[in-house]
């Protein structure tokens, strides 16, 4: 797409608008545009008002769109300039493609965030009618919006620039599944590497243990992902669960999370250990209850296997038991992910996550397939809006939700649980509410301290692959006591 713009524009806003609509559309700057689409966009001022214009070619079809947004004074100008441009490029390309979005101009990987700003001056109502009306939201994302925000809100009272938490990388799977894009490695070459990557893990977590200390900071929630982390055998399991429970009473923590992941590696005497070792939260995770589905994206387990090690995760007496699950799947339809939903909440799990099919950059699938961009969209939609339906008549509370570019008709990322049962972790870690330690392959440390009312942020990053973190001897600790030490 070769995109014209004119006056106070974020190109990168506009491109992900585009982005809605045209799933992954290129931006050439310096070569020819060949897909046949073309944007133009002109901003200006004019009595007290932000106007926009916003012209887009399709081939021989062709549409020009104006909004109009008036400065107020609880919005700032930078915002009442996105909102006009974003109402007309919006509307532009909605005309040409005859597609809609339900988060309207909201383009950020956290809409709640927008809507929790918005709720701290105003009212419910007020709130509802701006997403509407100025973010052009359908109803039912505005009401999931608001009611998502409100609880994560309260959620993050909980936490604070004196707390912390730590994210333990197991980065190695039985398999690897088409749509993944996760650094996780599958193979006997690769596990070869396992006794060696947890000794230099182990490693690290004492010397992570001990500048959480130096800093002063206190440890809240503790979440191993991966990966697969129970692909441990039980021996390996214990002897980091271990060297984790040496350096911190877990009976302290909020949270301490094992992502079971795939229900094919998960045994009684590996659930014993984590239930010794202080796990509370473990994922068992199904992604769908069809077998053809899991035999087509490569997930190498069954249904049975999944209701399987899911009795044994009930058995287990952990506390809290989260299912992942993920709608607009390739091979999947309404009826099958509808089934799956019903199925689910039979079981009656604590915690459940419905995301979104996403085509990444580095998954399989989108090598293989040149279409899958245009695949499911339908499918997506109505088997979201179908969880979001049935998940709330059976009582579980959105809580968490974010965003990702070239997911499925747009759509999102939910978590939902219980009353009490909220996934603490994965609302700090999205919202950047406090600091979180990265440690493994592909891990991110990410520092986060509030000074004189504004968040800074510093990112430190782990080498990304499991050979390059063996052979890395970095050494970051000094780097991030002088973060909060700093006044």
């Amino acid at each position: 797409m070769k995109l014209n713009l004119s006056g106070k524009i974020n190109k990168i806003y506009v491109q992900s608008l585009c982005m809605m609509f045209y799933h992954g559309v290129k931006f050439p700057e310096n070569e020819e545009n060949t897909d046949g689409l073309e944007l133009t966009v002109n901003v200006s001022e004019h009595k007290n008002a932000v106007h926009c214009t916003a012209f887009l070619k399709s081939g021989d079809k062709e549409v020009s769109k104006e909004a109009k947004c008036e400065f107020t004074e609880e919005e700032s100008a930078d915002r009442t300039y996105k909102i006009a441009i974003g109402q007309a490029v919006y509307m532009a390309c909605a005309c040409i493609t005859g597609r809609s979005s339900g988060y309207g101009i909201l383009t950020g990987i956290r809409p709640s965030k927008v809507v929790a700003a918005l709720l701290e001056s105003h009212t419910e109502k007020e709130t509802r009618d701006i997403l509407l009306n100025r973010y052009l939201l359908s109803c039912d994302k505005a009401d999931l919006c608001i009611e998502v925000a409100k609880n994560e809100t309260a959620i993050l009272k909980r936490t604070d620039d004196g707390k912390c938490s730590i994210y333990i990388s197991i980065p190695f799977c039985p398999s690897r599944c088409n749509y993944c894009s996760f650094i996780s490695y599958a193979g006997k070459k690769l596990f070869s590497l396992i006794p060696s990557y947890l000794d230099k893990l182990n490693c690290d977590i004492r010397k992570t243990f001990d500048t959480v200390k130096k800093c002063g900071l206190t440890v809240s929630c503790i979440y191993i992902g991966g990966g697969t982390p129970t692909i441990l055998d039980p021996s390996q399991l214990e002897n980091m669960l271990s060297t984790v429970g040496k350096c911190i009473d877990t009976s302290t923590l909020d949270e301490y999370t094992l992502e079971g992941g795939r229900p094919d590696t998960i045994t009684d005497e590996k659930l014993l250990i984590a239930k010794r070792y202080g796990i509370t939260r473990i994922s068992v995770n199904p992604q769908t209850l069809n077998d053809t589905v899991l035999e087509k994206i490569g997930r190498r387990h069954t249904v049975e296997d999944f209701l399987t090690a899911y009795e044994k995760v009930k058995r287990s007496g952990i506390d809290c038991i989260n299912t992942d699950l993920i709608a607009g799947l390739d091979y999947d339809d309404f009826e099958s992910f509808k089934s799956t939903v019903d199925r689910i909440i039979e079981l009656d799990p604590h915690n459940v996550t419905v995301h979104s099919f996403c085509v990444k950059n580095a998954a399989q699938i989108r090598s293989d397939d040149k279409d899958i961009y245009e695949k499911n969209n339908d499918t997506a939609r109505s088997s979201v809006d179908y969880s979001i339906k049935a998940l709330l008549e059976k009582g579980y509370i959105p809580y968490y939700m974010y965003r990702q570019k070239n997911t499925v008709d747009n759509s999102e990322n939910v978590g939902y649980a219980k009353e009490g049962a909220f996934g603490l972790y994965n609302v700090y870690m999205m919202s950047d509410a406090h600091t979180v330690f990265g440690i493994g392959a592909g891990a991110t440390t990410k520092l986060v301290k509030h000074r004189d009312g504004k968040e800074e942020i510093k990112r430190i990053f782990s080498k990304k692959y499991p050979y390059e973190y063996l052979k890395a001897e970095e050494d970051e600790e000094q780097e991030i006591i002088s973060f909060f030490e700093r006044s």
